[in-house]
């Protein structure tokens, strides 16, 4: 007699071939229909999936969402699978789809809080201690001095309680295989491309960078009267080269 509570399904796992193979398919299809893709893919083969500090450092804050190990470990063999056919960031959304079992990819949505007014200009604040991080800012690159920024607490890293996440899939776990690879995939994507972190929380990194500017410029004029001991006098001048 079959009973209630030892039910005992268990689904089969599709191989790396299996996967490789329907993913292909899928993007295939997606083109034939003028869909737009843009597919993930690990470049490491084994241990961490993402090469950059922030990636890596994103994915080890994405295990605290995690409420089973095991999803974790098939999310990487999901990505290092290229079964992330599709990710796109915009502001604190994302939106993937994961090839699985079935011919139709699955659909994710990861959903994360905006970055509070305090914070954000806690953070504008640290970028104008240093007139180098400003010119990194603008010029398109992270300064690496910054780098707090992402783990500090009501820094760019969500806290558990700031994201959500959904997937089409039948699964019942908080964040299941697709979801764990598209968490994965957006370490990747960070690799690639560090201002996502700003996306993700919602900031215009243009906007941020403006910001950032005219407050760095409008401390500069506050002080510009103050005298510094760095500074020589007409009379430090003469005594030095009796000129």
């Amino acid at each position: 007699m079959k009973r209630y509570w030892n039910d005992t399904t268990v689904y089969s796992q599709p191989s790396v071939e299996e996967l490789r193979r329907k993913a292909n398919e899928s993007l295939s299809s997606a083109r034939k229909k003028g869909r737009l893709y843009e597919p993930v893919t690990a470049r490491t083969k084994r241990g961490p999936v993402c090469e950059s500090w922030w990636g890596n450092a994103w994915c080890e804050n994405l295990e605290r969402y995690a409420d089973y190990a095991s999803r974790l470990e098939r999310g990487r063999g999901y990505v290092r699978s290229g079964a992330v056919i599709d990710l796109k960031i915009r502001d604190g959304h994302v939106e993937a789809k994961v090839q699985g079992r079935r011919k139709t990819p699955y659909k994710v949505e990861v959903r994360i809080g905006r970055l509070s007014e305090e914070n954000c200009q806690r953070i504008i604040g640290r970028c104008n201690q240093k007139i180098s991080s400003i010119e990194k800012l603008v010029n398109g690159e992270f300064p690496e001095e910054l780098k707090d920024i992402f783990t500090e607490k009501g820094g760019l890293f969500p806290s558990p309680r700031e994201i959500s996440f959904t997937c089409s899939c039948p699964d019942w776990a908080l964040m299941c295989k697709h979801v764990a690879a598209v968490m994965y995939a957006i370490g990747i994507r960070f690799d690639e491309n560090p201002f996502y972190f700003f996306s993700l929380r919602g900031i215009d990194v243009d906007r941020f960078i403006d910001v950032a500017l005219e407050n760095r410029v409008e401390m500069m004029l506050q002080n510009a009267s103050v005298t510094s001991e760095r500074i020589l006098t007409d009379t430090d001048i003469t005594a030095l080269f009796g000129v």
